[in-house]
């Protein structure tokens, strides 16, 4: 049986494939350490859980508004004008099965055959897909890792054609963990403006922070820009919440209400259980959000300090996320390696640490690591980088 072409054109996940790989090793018996998690290692706080619980007593188990529930909305508009100063109506609002869900259906709503959506490497691995799967094309265009791989206002409209139709920004970044500033946000939005660009801000590591500067949304900056974005956002990282599939998009009512429409008919509403779940997460305090990001914090602090003594490593420190981004490549030439993904691979079959190679993220001389998992296996994982990348000095 033939296989649609759309899906013919989709690029296989190296990160799946290297947690498929490192589950494997895992079964067969090995001290595998796998830093090339996207999600945080703690479970759900415990009010989120009894909040999913009453739910389910109280017999919240039926469908929903496609778009989810008011209540849910409500809290949603609530924290951006909490955190962002922006006021939204419960119109602007869609409650997506993830972000991932929101990013997807806003594409398939948005892109025409052929329109062109900029995208920055290094960049998340689903964003180039679900432009394809949407028939439109990712432009990618590669960010300068001396720029702390940001894209910059000269690069965004060299890239533009008159087939353009969006940019993504992502910040802080997957994989980078990099941040975008108020004032290299507003030079972006300005050039988008000019050229009737809309904006995908994807937040969704916003309250994953360890230095002073404050996350800046792009649409705070002006009227202007409020109008030409679209927030993507969600409970996943922010409160460990992956499993729940809780995320939404927050922009122009006209393409909101299309999203809604399109969700009806694919997922019909997010699991209701969840919508609750994330309703408990956005109305309590963040004090156990705040615990876990100071766990983090550590965690960056002692990996990145380690990694940075390796010879043939270099690596800027991020400023949110739960990602490191090294560049490899003088080890990777030192061991005599052809390229990263053989270094990756390399890596786990000897030492049994797994990494994700950067070729996926559109970087191919980098690595990301993830550091959401414990102290100990940090010290461990890096022990065994530091051996393996000794062992294959030339």
């Amino acid at each position: 049986m033939e296989l649609a072409q759309r899906v013919q054109a989709l690029t296989p996940s190296t990160t799946l494939a290297i947690t498929a790989k490192a589950k494997a090793l895992k079964a067969e018996g090995h001290d595998v350490i796998g830093l090339g998690a996207g999600e945080p290692d703690f479970n759900t706080p415990s009010y989120i859980l009894d909040a999913a619980k009453r739910a389910m007593d109280e017999g919240m188990t039926k469908y929903t508004p496609a778009g989810g529930v008011p209540e849910l909305k409500n809290s949603i508009t609530a924290k951006l004008k909490r955190d962002q100063d922006l006021t939204y109506t419960n119109e602007q609002i869609i409650v997506t099965t993830g972000a991932k869900h929101a990013l997807f259906t806003l594409f398939q709503v948005l892109l025409n055959k052929g329109d062109e959506v900029i995208v920055p490497a290094p960049y998340w691995v689903s964003y180039p897909e679900q432009i394809k799967l949407a028939e439109g094309t990712p432009v990618i265009v590669s960010a300068e890792e001396s720029n702390d791989f940001k894209l910059t206002p000269e690069q965004l409209k060299e890239a533009i054609t008159p087939k353009t139709k969006a940019v993504i920004i992502n910040s802080p970044s997957n994989p980078t963990g990099m941040m975008y500033s108020e004032s290299e946000l507003k030079a972006l939005g300005e050039v988008c403006l000019e050229h009737d660009v809309l904006i995908v801000s994807d937040e969704i590591y916003e309250k994953l922070i360890y230095t002073n500067e404050k996350h800046v949304s792009v649409a705070q900056l002006s009227k202007e820009l409020y109008d030409q974005t679209i927030i993507i956002n969600g409970v996943s990282k922010s409160h460990s919440m992956t499993g729940w599939r809780i995320g939404f998009a927050a922009g122009n009512k006209t393409v909101i209400k299309a999203m809604s429409n399109m969700a009806s008919h694919s997922t019909s509403n997010p699991t209701t259980i969840a919508q609750y779940a994330a309703l408990a997460a956005y109305t309590a305090s963040e004090e156990k959000v705040d615990e876990m990001k100071e766990a983090f914090k550590e965690r960056l602090d002692v990996l990145h300090k380690r990694l940075v003594q390796i010879p043939g490593v270099n690596c800027a420190k991020p400023s949110g996320a739960f990602y490191l981004f090294p560049n490899v490549k003088e080890a990777v030439e030192q061991g005599g390696f052809e390229n990263v993904d053989a270094w990756v691979k390399a890596l786990l079959d000897e030492e049994k640490v797994a990494l994700v190679p950067g070729s996926g993220f559109g970087s191919p001389d980098n690595v990301r690591l993830s550091y959401a998992t414990s102290l100990d296996q940090l010290e461990k994982a890096a022990d065994r980088i530091e051996r393996f990348v000794n062992k294959h000095q030339s």
